[in-house]
């Protein structure tokens, strides 16, 4: 059997590729069409027109699928290990699937509202987005090692503790700068080098692109936990 295909390894392993291609796929095309500038722009930016907004938000929303699958499978996989060994608390369990859906509905609000036409919801989804994720990531950190070592092996532990610094590390300046850019025509998403904020939009889209694929690549540190189990829906009839 072909390793992507034990338990349900195959979901963080699509999940990973599909969504790493959301971004590179709008970045090229938006690229190609000139509608951004080659280096440092927003993720935003690169899905701000058609038709790579529209690229964006189907692939987006497929990526929030599977991320909503993954991360109920990964809940499901601690509380069954939890009852047997009691290492994890179901209160924290829960939470962090609380934080893991939200992060999906942030990715949704993202794709479905582009900031040329709802600024104000996409950058509340793109917060919600971010927020959750890492607040995400730095839970699972923590569920990681109270249930060592009968879940992950403590090399894969420090993979993902190392992941959860970066985004958080990434985060803050991701915000804060983004404060002190000045907001440009929205028909026109090219950057002046020369402007006074220049620097503070660099540091804030560089940081931007950490936070994203920081979480995309959290989600590779499940493979071998996902090796290990399956999901089965069984069906009851009441009479």
């Amino acid at each position: 059997m072909w390793w992507f295909m034990q338990g349900l390894c195959f979901l963080p392993v699509f999940l990973v590729v599909w969504s790493s291609s959301t971004f590179i796929v709008s970045y090229i095309t938006a690229v190609f069409r000139r509608d951004v500038d080659v280096l440092f722009p927003y993720i935003s930016d690169t899905a701000a027109y058609p038709p790579e907004s529209c690229i964006f938000g189907l692939m987006t929303f497929v990526s929030a699928c599977a991320g909503t699958a993954t991360i109920y499978a990964r809940f499901k996989y601690v509380e069954k290990l939890s009852e047997e060994t009691r290492v994890v608390s179901p209160c924290l369990n829960r939470t962090t699937l609380v934080l893991g859906m939200l992060s999906c509905l942030g990715m949704c609000i993202v794709a479905t509202f582009q900031e040329t036409t709802v600024m104000v919801v996409h950058d509340m989804g793109a917060l919600l987005f971010f927020i959750s994720g890492v607040l995400y990531i730095i839970l699972q950190c923590v569920v990681s090692y109270h249930a060592f070592p009968y879940g992950s092996s403590m090399s894969v532990c420090r993979a993902r503790l190392a992941v959860a610094v970066i985004a958080s590390l990434a985060f803050f300046p991701t915000v804060i700068c983004a404060f002190f850019v000045k907001q440009t025509d929205q028909m026109d998403l090219h950057r002046n080098t020369g402007s006074k904020d220049y620097p503070f939009h660099v540091a804030s889209a560089v940081c931007e692109w950490i936070v994203a694929f920081s979480f995309i690549c959290f989600f590779l540190t499940y493979i071998d936990d996902f090796k290990m189990f399956t999901l089965r829906v069984r069906t009851e009839l009441e009479s």
